[in-house]
């Protein structure tokens, strides 16, 4: 059997197109355990769509596996919380590791590779609805939006902070044994300001050490990222 990372790359290989200068760029959130046997294909998945300059790969590692003998050391309890959200949002009732959500809109459960080859494609070519400038300036982030479209807000703003690569070595539970590297480990996540959608607006926050950065716009109650933009 083709290996999931396998079948991806040929997905893209098929899906493909060069990245144009209008493109916007993806946002895909894996939900992920250290504790779960199914998620090491969805992680290495991960770590060749975090390579990709048209997609904003963040992982995000749920505690809720840990009960089963291994403590993940990269989770968070408010990750499952937000994982929580999709699914409220979306009317589900369950929760699952792995799985992605593409652009707050659309949820892949396990590791379906054209599928997701299609959803970034898709968002990769849609119209942007918002403008969205970020820099660095005296210990701060500056974030200036624009409408681009008729806007249905509030729009939450978030900072998200995450480390290109960290490996584990796992001793107990379902994956004992084994070394893996996870990319894009989402180390904090916060809200710094809520945005009306209707006119122009700049957003300072407190940014701290030189870790990667991400600005995140999306609709107020887990609804669809409107816009996100790489902190250089």
């Amino acid at each position: 059997m083709t290996p999931p990372r396998a079948l991806f790359a040929a997905a893209f290989a098929v899906l493909a197109h060069p990245v144009m200068a209008g493109d916007s760029q993806v946002v895909v959130e894996l939900f992920t355990s250290q504790g779960c046997s199914s998620c090491p294909p969805a992680d290495a998945v991960f770590r060749d769509l975090a390579q990709r300059e048209d997609v904003i790969a963040l992982a995000l590692h749920v505690d809720y596996w840990d009960y089963i003998g291994w403590e993940d050391a990269f989770a968070d309890p408010e990750y499952a919380v937000r994982q929580r959200a999709y699914a409220a949002a979306a009317g589900r009732r369950m929760i699952y590791t792995p799985q992605m959500i593409v652009q707050g809109r659309e949820d892949l459960v396990g590791v379906k590779t054209m599928e997701l080859a299609e959803l970034i494609l898709k968002y990769r070519e849609s119209d942007p609805t918002v403008g969205i400038d970020v820099a660095r300036s005296g210990g701060k982030v500056v974030v200036q939006l624009s409408p681009l479209a008729q806007l249905s807000g509030p729009y939450d703003v978030q900072l998200v902070r995450y480390d290109p690569l960290r490996s584990s070595h796992i001793t107990r539970g379902e994956n004992a044994g084994h070394d893996f590297d996870y990319a894009n480990v989402v180390t904090d996540w916060e809200v710094i300001g809520r945005w009306d959608g209707k006119a122009p607006a700049t957003l300072h926050a407190p940014l701290r050490g030189d870790a990667p950065a991400v600005v995140l716009v999306q609709q107020a109650g887990a609804g669809p990222i409107a816009g996100a933009a790489r902190l250089d």
